[in-house]
């Protein structure tokens, strides 16, 4: 196993368990204790992890919101599940927005071989898996940022109003039937403002843990989204509410 993916491997163990002990992980890794020293000092240094006493625990994210990497490997089932769900709606020749994120980003790997397809994106990770297939890309200019992959935009860079955009698949980290949906970050939640007005469709791509949380910035109310795709876990109560409203629930299997 390379040291990449070892120290991916020791970030999806902690994800799953918070607090781990060292022999826990050279016996899950199956590597020696110098080796995963390396690795946890280089993680410890990143950030990502602190050292405690007989082991290691995941540094806890400021301000609720959890990294890119984190996400891109916690409920991977089930984004993984919502993103098919959300391909089966794109068509070929569509003009779509996918948006950053970890669930969005799944969505990439699943229209690879549509034909005349355009993906207008902020997301580094979805325009690096669609770097080398047919489809036409374009990433909205702005600042880059780091933490997120993401490129967030200011006005006097971000000129999509003449695109047509068809269908925008939007990520959020939070969804209420009263507030709609809502994100941590300011410029996040204006680039996703942005393409909710610019598009005809707006799809939100959200597990099942991301319902009734309302965060820091509200983004849109639901009369403005079009449809919802989460995974089957969320609480059957809710998914009779929501259906209820105006926004379209649709549970992937």
């Amino acid at each position: 196993m390379f040291p990449l993916e070892r120290q991916k491997k020791i970030i999806e163990l902690l994800t799953m368990k918070k607090v781990l002990k060292i022999t826990e992980l050279t016996a899950a890794l199956n590597i020696s204790i110098d080796t995963l020293r390396r690795d946890i000092n280089l993680l410890a240094k990143q950030g990502k992890i602190e050292k405690i006493y007989g082991g290691v625990k995941l540094v806890e994210s400021k301000f609720g919101e959890s990294t890119i990497d984190e996400r891109m490997i916690s409920h991977l089932e089930e984004k993984d599940s919502i993103a098919k769900k959300c391909s089966e709606y794109i068509n070929d020749g569509d003009c779509i927005y996918i948006d950053s994120g970890s669930t969005t980003y799944q969505i990439a790997k699943y229209i690879r071989n549509k034909r005349n397809l355009t993906v207008v994106t902020n997301s580094i990770p979805v325009i690096t898996e669609l770097m080398d297939s047919d489809v036409e890309l374009i990433i909205i200019g702005g600042k880059i940022r780091k933490n997120e992959q993401s490129v967030v935009t200011f006005d006097y860079l971000f000129n999509f109003s003449e695109l047509n955009i068809v269908k925008a698949f939007i990520c959020t980290s939070g969804i209420t039937l009263e507030k709609g949906i809502s994100d941590y970050n300011l410029e996040e939640a204006l680039t996703r403002k942005k393409m909710i007005e610019l598009s005809k469709e707006v799809y939100i791509a959200a597990d099942s843990t991301k319902f009734e949380k309302d965060v820091t910035i509200g983004i849109a109310p639901l009369e403005k989204i079009d449809y919802i795709i989460t995974d089957k876990n969320l609480n059957k109560n809710l998914v009779n509410r929501f259906n209820k409203t105006s926004t379209n629930l649709i549970i992937s299997e």
